[in-house]
């Protein structure tokens, strides 16, 4: 009798277990696990998606029906007969109160963060299709990242767009480059494969990433592992020699290890503009290991060879002759990066969450500039240097959140410190000038003269980083949210100067506060406003630079070790809105950043650059993006702003001989006052898996010159000066297979990604021109779904 009962409740058990089933939840655009999904039936939470993004239920009723929803994703109803192993959830990337950040270097809704932050969520990093980050990043509101062409690139953010030091960008938090080492040019070292989002906070952003982030941050968020075995490949190709071909795989290998990859290899030869060839190999991995529910390992790896030439800039006859003729043939520019990192998470159960990460990175910059040659007319001879700039970088860096039930209060500390040895040498080359007739430009430079001993900067140093930072966010009232917050960094760096023979040590030392607020009028409608402050010392670099020989005896120094770092200090109000039924959502900024000791570049009579630190700037405007999704097949995007930014305060010359000693109250150069990217999409229902997109990029005209006498007003798309350029973007999938192809610069305007000219009577314009008409054509293959249908 008692083996009968024991036979009975195995059998119970059993079948209890026969009937245990395990859901998966994945996003649908990258396959990742999402984690902490709930499952609702009856308005009442009955699961609650694991580490792995599972799901694992006894029992579901086959005619009730169930909601699969996460922050972040659209909500999800399925009957019980509907429930599949995999269950795939779509991005709500136009909802702004659902869409999650990373402002507080941890994940946050973006409603309860008062500072402007925009995030790219990988469904448009999809549709775009973008070749380089330029096509990307220009879609964020009060942004302008220029294409220098084969993925160089300047920064303007809240700034005027150029090559000032006053931008962060960083790989899932953790800056791409120490402090110190600043490089306008710094995401070329990056690998758009293997993002899975990007975010752009605008405005100073000190108080928790540090300095440099002045005028904004860019934090890419790189790919985590699938929940799913995924592989794809992918080849695309354009008519002017460009050619890529990419690839992405990974997945779970157990319950407790998954792995991710991505990468591309890329090449042009023979493009629209001369001195443009280039080469680029790009691959990023990323391991996890699930220690336990919760506790995470992870740790990535990313490497990028890079090696282009550079055609630089044209004058006036070879940009409107449209011959892109360079006059520079020996100009290049080479980069090699390696960076990893490893990384412990855990989650208390009490909703703190602490991580600590270990890096390393490594970095060689070897260049011929172009940007660097000097000449003055009528001469037949002109200069130009070499140069190489070096780092590695070992450091830690930690952070620890808790979560506490007075006032639904939390706090965030954590800490950075980093030791990186800097080498940087730059040494003179002389060329000869052939001129074109009128004397007054160059037609050809060729290499004179190495001169490998005539240092124009040659120094060592061993930067120290030190950082701690801290936030705590209040909820005094239900609607109400404060947030205070700062953060103390210390840069320091013992140098050696073989230019003159010096040794020493140099520190900055900055805290940077914050405070702002959100308030929720109600579910639809809501506020913030913050102060913050943000500071940015000059790059080592422009430190041991030579000042021109006048400076030089003006100023009593033959160097920039007296330069202070600049500072600024950000007010700023904004809010959002969803309307006419969650299909209208508006967000907004309205900003004041006033700058002092700005470094900005003065134009010299040879077209070389004296460093100066300004002693006065403004940067005001209002930033808005406005999206309407009417139903499930169209949408239309507009992000602009309209901004200004002048000199308060700036000497340019104390000499008595000089007319012109200030441009006080002029506007800045490359400061347009309106920029606007606006996209319409559909996706057809009556033709599944197709899109088509039309973008319109719009900057306004802008100053060349600081003195106010010049500016870029070319009449572009429709007669608009400054920049005004459509695109058009096509795609279809088909099962496994998907085919794009993307129109850039439809009606094939004649347009600059930069137009600058010295202060002086006699100089001349000099142009970075945009590429003409370009088509570029891809095919993507999805290798595990290949295999599936099979």
């Amino acid at each position: 009798m008692k083996a009968l009962f024991l036979a009975f409740f195995c059998l119970l058990a059993l079948a209890s277990n026969a009937q245990q089933r395990t859901f998966k939840i994945l996003n649908a655009n990258t396959q990742e696990p999402i984690i902490g999904a709930l499952l609702s039936h009856d308005n009442k939470i009955i699961a609650l998606s694991n580490e792995r993004g599972e799901f694992v239920l006894r029992y579901l009723q086959s005619s009730e029906e169930y909601v699969i929803s996460s922050l972040g994703f659209q909500a999800l109803k399925l009957k019980g007969t509907d429930f599949n192993s995999i269950i795939q959830l779509e991005e709500a990337s136009t909802d702004l109160t659902a869409v999650l950040v990373t402002a507080s270097r941890q994940a946050a809704v973006r409603t309860e963060t008062p500072v402007a932050i925009h995030k790219i969520s990988s469904t448009l990093l999809q549709d775009t299709k973008a070749i380089q980050l330029t096509e990307i990043i220009n879609k964020v509101p009060g942004v302008v990242m220029l294409n220098y062409n084969n993925e160089q690139h300047a920064m303007g953010i809240r700034q005027p767009f150029g090559t000032s030091p006053y931008f962060l960008y960083m790989e899932d938090g953790l800056p791409l480059r120490p402090l110190g080492v600043f490089n306008h040019n710094a995401l070329i070292e990056t690998n758009l494969q293997g993002l899975n989002s990007i975010e752009v906070i605008k405005g100073p952003a000190s108080s928790l990433y540090g300095p440099e982030a002045v005028g904004g941050a860019i934090n890419l968020i790189s790919k985590m592992a699938p929940g799913i075995p995924t592989a794809s490949i992918g080849f695309q190709a354009d008519e002017w020699g460009y050619a890529r071909t990419q690839f992405t795989s990974g997945g779970p290998f157990s319950k407790k290890w998954a792995l991710m990859t991505g990468g591309y290899v890329a090449r042009q030869k023979n493009a629209w503009a001369s001195n443009s060839d280039f080469d680029k190999s790009s691959i990023n991995i990323r391991l996890d290991y699930q220690i336990s529910p919760h506790t995470k390992l992870w740790s990535s790896f990313a490497y990028n060879d890079y090696f282009s030439q550079t055609g630089g800039n044209i004058d006036s006859l070879g940009y409107y002759s449209r011959s892109y003729k360079s006059p520079a043939d020996f100009t290049y520019r080479s980069s090699f990066s390696t960076r990893s990192r490893i990384t412990l998470e855990h989650k208390e159960s009490n909703n703190s969450f602490s991580s600590l990460t270990a890096f390393y990175r490594d970095n060689a910059l070897g260049q011929i500039p172009a940007y660097s040659i000097a000449w003055t007319a009528p001469s037949t001879s002109a200069s130009g240097q070499i140069n190489s700039n070096s780092f590695t970088s070992l450091g830690i860096m930690g952070q620890h959140s808790r979560q506490f039930t007075w006032l639904d209060s939390k706090i965030i500390f954590g800490f950075l410190f980093d030791r990186s040895p800097n080498t940087y040498w730059a040494y003179k080359i002389n060329l000869t000038a052939t001129l074109r007739p009128d004397k007054k430009s160059v037609e050809h430079y060729e290499i004179a003269q190495l001169l490998p001993t005539t240092y124009l900067s040659n120094y060592q140093a061993i930067i120290w980083n030190k950082a701690l930072y801290a936030q705590w966010d209040i909820h005094p009232l239900e609607q109400l949210r404060i947030s205070l917050g700062g953060r103390l960094d210390d840069m320091s760096f013992d140098y050696s100067n073989y230019m003159d023979q010096s040794t020493g040590n140099k520190s900055y030392t900055q805290f940077s506060p914050k405070i702002g607020m959100t308030y929720e009028a109600n579910q639809h409608v809501g506020f913030y406003a913050n102060y913050s402050k943000g500071f940015s010392p000059p790059a080592l670099s422009a430190v041991f630079r030579l000042r021109p020989a006048a400076q030089a005896i003006s100023t009593g120094e033959k160097f920039y070790l007296s330069i202070d770092p600049a500072v600024f200090d950000n007010y700023e109000v904004g809010g959002w809105a969803s309307l006419f039924q969650s299909k209208v959502f508006l967000d907004y900024s309205i900003y004041r950043l006033y700058g002092q000791n700005e470094l900005l570049g003065i134009r010299q009579p040879d077209n070389s650059t004296d460093y100066q630190s300004a002693g006065k700037t403004l940067h005001e405007g209002i930033e808005y993006a406005i999206s309407f999704r009417p139903n499930n097949q169209w949408n239309l995007r507009l992000g602009a702003t309209n901004a200004r930014h002048i000199f308060v305060d700036l000497v340019l010359s104390q000499k008595a001989s000089d007319a012109l000693k200030n441009v006080n109250n002029k506007e800045m150069p490359q400061a347009p006052h309106f920029i606007a990217n606006v996209e319409i999409s559909y996706k057809p229902n009556w033709v599944k898996g197709a899109r088509v997109a039309l973008e319109w990029q719009r900057i306004s005209s802008w100053y060349q010159n600081q003195v106010n006498t010049v500016a870029y007003s070319d009449a572009g798309f429709a007669g608009l000066p400054g920049v005004s350029v459509l695109n058009v973007r096509l795609a279809y999938q088909r099962k496994a297979y998907q085919v794009f192809m993307n129109v850039m610069n439809l009606s094939n305007e004649l347009y600059a990604n930069s137009a600058s000219r010295g202060n002086n009577a006699q100089d001349k314009s000099t142009y970075t021109p945009a590429a003409p008409r370009t088509i570029n054509m891809g095919l993507q293959v999805d290798i595990s779904s290949l295999f599936k249908l099979k």
